[in-house]
């Protein structure tokens, strides 16, 4: 006897908050790519004494691109708690099964739900603080942080046990793919501070930058990029090279290609003077690149 596998509408339900997730980021970039991050001046109110944009606002249109993104939290709430349930339902059906809950499912359903909070509170604190550049990276880095927790929990929640059954690959490669994860990492932090000292990064010409020289910490973020190629490169030869199992090598080079088409838009969006399409494709590229090395992370062990 097998426990029992997620329902369809319970898989659905965390693949929807991956996409929230991730979709709340886009729109958080459109925000800052269209110079309204101003665009409500306060928090939690969009101006004083009105929650919603007013028409004596002198904001224009930015006012209400920001409110729209405030109103989407409730969106990513709704999935939260939506994901909550389909995870509490999935543990009473195991446990009806005769098989044991899975506790960990409920702990990131519920780390998911708390960070929204959490990220609603910072996003008050970068409008508060004038959109310094620190804090909008913090901001994005939260949000890193949110679609880590649900990708492992769509990932973990199609297997059937929490602690792993055996390697998948062997462990040199192992090593060499948390390696991968932390340079990932590196290189999405990286970016945000190439973000934080160049253009498009919030609301006015005025915001006070990072001290880095643009090209320069532009040029370091490149290198390492081609780092992590060399590295992802470098995991798939030895995949390939050790028979490992498909669904391992799938993801590499999902993570590969993903890869080399944000080369190409980085490349191109700073030698085309940082048009605002491709930042924000820029943007969209690093997390899913993110999502797409975490479950290539997730592969090496499994779980049943």
């Amino acid at each position: 006897m097998t426990p029992p596998k997620l329902r369809n509408w319970q898989h659905r339900t965390l693949i929807a908050n991956v996409v929230a997730q991730t979709g709340i980021v886009l729109t958080g970039a459109t925000v800052r790519l269209t110079a309204s991050g101003l665009g409500c001046p306060t928090w939690p109110e969009c101006v004083a004494g009105s929650i919603a944009p007013t028409s004596e606002q002198t904001e224009a249109f930015h006012k209400y691109i920001e409110f729209g993104n405030r109103l989407l939290t409730f969106v990513l709430l709704i999935v939260a708690i939506a994901s909550l349930y389909a995870v509490f339902r999935h543990n009473r059906e195991r446990k009806s099964a005769g098989f044991s809950k899975r506790r960990s499912l409920t702990v990131l359903a519920l780390g998911i739900f708390g960070g929204i909070f959490f990220q609603a509170v910072l996003g008050g604190i970068t409008v508060l603080t004038g959109l310094n550049p620190l804090i909008v990276a913090a901001h994005f880095i939260v949000s890193i942080g949110l679609i880590t927790l649900a990708t492992t929990l769509l990932v973990k929640a199609q297997e059937i046990n929490d602690k792993p059954v055996s390697a998948q690959v062997a462990k040199p490669i192992k090593i060499g793919m948390e390696i991968h994860l932390l340079l990932a990492l590196l290189v999405i932090i990286l970016g945000t501070l190439v973000t934080g000292s160049g253009p498009h990064a919030g609301d006015t010409n005025d915001i006070v930058r990072l001290g880095f020289e643009y090209r320069g910490i532009a040029t370091a973020h490149a290198d390492l990029v081609l780092l992590y190629v060399g590295l992802t490169s470098g995991l798939l030869i030895a995949l390939h090279a050790t028979y490992a199992p498909k669904v391992v090598i799938r993801r590499g080079w999902y993570v590969f290609g993903i890869c080399l088409a944000q080369g190409i838009v980085g490349y191109t969006q700073f030698f085309t003077g940082l048009p605002w399409g491709l930042v924000a494709i820029h943007v969209l590229g690093a997390c899913l690149l993110w999502i797409y090395c975490l479950k290539f992370y997730l592969t090496r062990n499994t779980r049943g």
